[in-house]
């Protein structure tokens, strides 16, 4: 009844050129033949073409449904869905879909895309557009100790160095900062050039500090860091011309705002799922999202739904519209390629 209807409908429509999937090839002898024994004015044309496949995803509508009705993924926006809810959700821009589509082309060969490349056009995009914002994502308590009691001016901070026009903010820097704890390591190894015991790195848009003392819980956990600050250094450079390797973001305690932050990753852990005869649903991953409470600075708190911005050094995310006044929740998006991530295999 399929083959009969499809010309028929196209037909009565008046459409000139039925696009179809490479499946439908072989069906099109008997449309053809519908369209010729009615005698109709300017028959459709059906022409066939490859479907895009994605790697680390299913694009079939038959297992999109199972994973919607086995809750395998909170519906058919949720972000790791290859959906267009699913993909506006998770702040992935048109134009990087358009893009991609552009790259890929209209081709009868069957063929798997790697989804490293519809990231690319996600990170090219919003480079150019998202403005720029500190968060922690897994904070650890800074203390400085020589803050001066009459404070210190706020710091500016660019919005998009790709964009002038997006002008700057100011940030508060406090007596109470908060850094990722990755970005300190109580015994350094070779090449690690972050905060360590008697080592300097420069705070993004601020100033160097100098790890003091560490201070460890009962079970040997840092749980605070004593630090010192160089007021000369304001910007980033030194008057005396020395030189730090490291920078880190941080954000200050006393502006700081709590926020939800959704880590999504690949909804599988193979790159064609279901391939050979397997289930597809074995082979889901079970880490494609984690949950962290964050601390972020208050410009982006906010933001309103749909809204891209850039974490620095540690991703792009889209603003969710689980969100509430006082508690954002934010949808990472794509990951900034981590140089010390990719030493350790991250």
């Amino acid at each position: 009844m399929y083959d009969f209807a499809h010309p028929l409908e196209d037909a009565f429509e008046g459409v000139t050129h039925s696009f179809c999937t490479l499946e439908f090839e072989i069906h099109r002898p008997l449309y053809d033949w519908v369209l010729q024994a009615l005698d109709f004015k300017n028959p459709p044309v059906q022409t066939e073409f490859s479907r895009l496949n994605l790697t680390y995803t299913v694009m079939s509508k038959r297992k999109l449904l199972q994973l919607v009705k086995e809750h395998h993924v909170s519906g058919w926006d949720d972000p790791r869905m290859p959906t267009i809810c699913g993909m506006r959700r998770r702040g992935i821009p048109a134009a990087a879909i358009r893009k991609l589509c552009r790259t890929v082309g209209v081709t009868k060969f069957e063929a798997l895309t790697d989804i490293a490349l519809l990231e690319h056009c996600v990170r090219e995009e919003l480079n150019a557009t998202a403005p720029r914002y500190l968060a922690v994502l897994d904070p650890l308590k800074v203390t400085i100790t020589n803050y001066p009691a009459e404070g210190v001016p706020e710091l500016d901070a660019v919005n998009n160095p790709e964009d002038p026009s997006a002008g700057s903010r100011k940030l508060a820097f406090t007596r109470e900062l908060y850094i990722e704890k990755s970005d300190f390591m109580l015994e350094p190894v070779k090449g690690y050039f972050r905060l360590a015991p008697g080592r300097e790195v420069r705070l993004r848009y601020g100033y160097f500090i100098k790890c003091e003392e560490a201070v460890t819980d009962a079970d040997g956990n840092v749980v605070e860091l004593k630090c010192t600050f160089d007021p000369e250094t304001r910007g980033g450079s030194a008057p005396d011309g020395r030189k730090v390797k490291g920078t880190i973001h941080w954000v200050s305690a006393e502006t700081a705002i709590p926020a939800e932050v959704r880590l999504y990753d690949r909804l599988f852990t193979v790159e064609q799922p279901g391939a050979d005869g397997a289930d597809f649903l074995t082979q889901l991953n079970p880490g494609s999202v984690k949950i962290v409470e964050a601390l972020i600075e208050p410009a982006p708190a906010g933001l309103p739904a749909g809204s891209s911005v850039q974490f620095e050094r540690s991703g792009y995310y889209c603003v969710d519209p689980d969100s509430e006044p006082g508690r954002p929740v934010f949808n990472r998006t794509v990951t900034l390629k981590d140089s010390w991530g990719n030493k350790q295999g991250k």
